[in-house]
C-alpha cells in the first residue's frame, strides 16, 4: 500500500504534513512506538532540502548516509504510510477526530510497476529545468528525482511534457508503468493528532536588487553552492563558476542577503553563518589555492562544537573574515565581480574583485506561501508556526529556523505530543 495510491476508508493515529528531516523524524519515531502514520509529501520524493546537500552538521557527512538508513526503516515499517505528489486541501474535526482531505497528483507512472530502468527517459525529447540542482542543469521531462529518490521512480513534469501527442516513453515501457492519463485524486485520512513540518524554503534572491543574483551568472546561492559541490550535482562535485566552468580561485560569500533586513527577512535565519564557512572549506580543500572572503554582519555560531568550528576555520590565512555589510556587487572584466563594502571596524569603503560570489540566503517557511486550510494553526508575523493547538503540533524550520540536528530534536518532539492525543 505504501508504493500505490491508496483508497477506501483510510485512518492512522497521527498524520504528518511534510517529508523532510522533521517530517520523516516524527513518523518513525511515532511509528516505531506502535501508532499508526500517514506521511504526506507534496514531491516527488522524501528527504526534504537535506537531500540536497553535500555535507551537513553536526558530522560534515554527506546526507545520504544517513537518509539511507531512514529510509531502510520506513521500508521495513508497516506502521508508515506514505503519499509522495500530495497536499492536504482540506482538515475538519477535532483533536482525536480529525477529517483531513489530501488531493494525489499525478505521478503519470505507477508505483507499483516502475522499476526505475531509466529505457524511459532515452527516448524523451523534452528537456526541463532541474528543480533539484536549482535549475543549474536539465533533466528530461520524465525523470528521477536524484539518485538516492524514494521511492525510487521516475515521474513526468506536466507542465513541459507534451503527453499524447509524443508517448515515445510509454513506447519504451517495457512495464506498462506510464499512464498520461492519470488524474488527480482526493482521499479522506482520519487522523487524531497533526504533526506540520512543512519545512522552508531559500528566499529569492532575485529580490535582492544590488547583489546581481540573476544579473550576473557567477552570483550564485549558497543552496546551489551546495549542489556544485555535490558528487550527484550538475558539475559532478567540481566546484566550477556558471558563465564559463573555470575553477574559481577568489571567492566571496556575502552573509545575512536578505536576512536580518526590514526589507527582506527581518529575522536571523540561524545557520548561514555556519554553512557559509562550511563551504569555504569545500573550496579550500577542492581548490587548494583559492582564497575567499566572508563578509558578515556577526558571525553567529551558537555551541561550543560549532565555535570550535568557527575558530578552525578562522585559522585558514585564506580565508579572509570582513566585518561589514555589502552594499552592492557590481560587474567586472572577464566575468569577475566587484563586492562593494565598508569595513564596520576601519570604517573604509572597500572594493574586493573575486571570480564568484555565493549569496547567504535566508530560510522562508514554506508556510508563507502555502496555506494550510487548518484554522486552529496560528502563525507568528514571519509566517512560522510558533505556537501549538490542542492536537496539531509544529516542527522543524515550520516552526522557526534551525540547523539539521535541532529539526530531529523537534520532529521527535512532535511526535510525542501527538501520541499523548492519539489511540493505540
Amino acid at each position: 500500500m505504501r508504493d500505490s495510491i491508496p483508497s477506501g476508508a483510510l485512518s492512522g493515529n497521527i498524520l504528518v504534513i511534510g517529508g523532510g528531516m522533521a517530517g520523516l523524524s516524527a513518523a518513525l519515531e511515532a511509528s516505531e512506538a506502535g501508532y499508526d502514520v500517514y506521511l504526506i509529501e507534496k514531491n516527488p520524493y522524501l528527504g526534504g532540502r537535506v537531500a540536497q546537500m553535500y555535507q551537513y552538521f553536526p558530522k560534515l557527512c554527506p546526507p545520504y548516509c544517513g537518509l539511507e538508513i531512514i529510509f531502510r526503516r520506513i521500508r521495513t515499517n508497516p506502521k508508515i504510510k506514505y503519499l509522495t505528489m500530495s497536499e492536504v486541501v482540506d482538515v475538519s474535526g477535532e483533536p482525536g477526530a480529525f477529517d483531513v482531505d489530501v488531493r494525489i497528483n499525478p505521478r503519470y507512472v505507477d508505483l507499483e510497476k516502475c522499476t526505475a530502468c531509466g529505457e524511459c527517459v532515452k527516448v524523451c525529447p523534452v528537456d526541463r529545468e532541474n528543480d533539484f540542482n536549482y535549475g543549474m542543469d536539465k533533466t528530461k521531462a520524465i525523470y528521477l528525482p536524484h539518485d538516492l529518490a524514494f521511492p525510487m521512480k521516475y515521474v513526468i513534469d506536466d507542465s513541459v511534457c507534451k503527453k499524447l501527442e509524443c508517448a515515445k516513453c510509454v513506447e519504451a515501457c517495457s512495464y506498462d508503468a506510464i499512464d498520461l492519463n492519470m488524474k488527480p485524486k482526493t482521499i479522506r485520512i482520519k487522523a487524531e493528532s497533526i504533526v506540520i513540518a512543512t519545512g522552508w524554503k531559500p528566499y529569492d534572491a532575485t529580490k535582492l536588487d544590488d547583489l546581481g543574483f540573476g544579473k550576473y551568472p557567477n552570483v550564485i546561492t549558497n543552496v546551489m553552492m551546495e549542489r556544485l559541490a555535490a558528487f550527484n550535482g550538475p558539475t559532478k562535485g567540481r566546484i566550477l563558476r556558471p558563465s564559463d566552468g573555470k575553477e574559481p580561485k577568489t571567492v566571496a560569500f556575502v552573509q545575512c542577503a536578505g536576512s536580518r533586513d526590514e526589507n527582506h527577512l527581518p529575522y536571523c535565519s540561524a545557520v548561514c553563518c555556519l554553512a557559509s564557512m562550511k563551504q569555504a572549506t569545500y573550496l579550500r580543500e577542492q581548490i587548494p589555492d583559492s582564497k575567499v572572503y566572508i563578509f558578515y554582519i556577526d558571525i553567529r555560531t551558537p555551541g561550543g562544537k560549532f565555535e570550535d568550528f568557527y575558530t578552525k576555520v578562522s585559522q585558514d590565512e585564506n580565508i579572509v573574515f570582513v566585518k561589514g555589510k555589502v552594499a552592492k556587487v557590481e560587474e567586472g572584466e572577464d566575468g569577475n565581480l566587484i563586492v562593494v563594502a565598508e569595513n564596520a571596524l576601519t570604517g573604509e569603503k572597500t572594493r574586493t574583485e573575486v571570480e564568484m560570489v555565493v549569496l547567504a540566503t535566508g530560510m522562508q517557511p514554506e508556510l508563507s506561501d502555502v496555506k494550510l486550510p487548518i484554522k486552529e494553526l496560528k502563525l507568528d508575523e514571519y509566517d512560522f508556526a510558533t505556537f501549538d493547538t490542542p492536537g496539531i503540533y509544529a516542527a522543524g524550520v515550520a516552526r522557526g529556523p534551525a540547523d539539521v540536528a535541532s529539526v530531529v530534536e523537534q520532529g521527535t518532539a512532535a511526535a510525542l505530543k501527538g501520541i499523548q492525543t492519539a489511540k493505540r
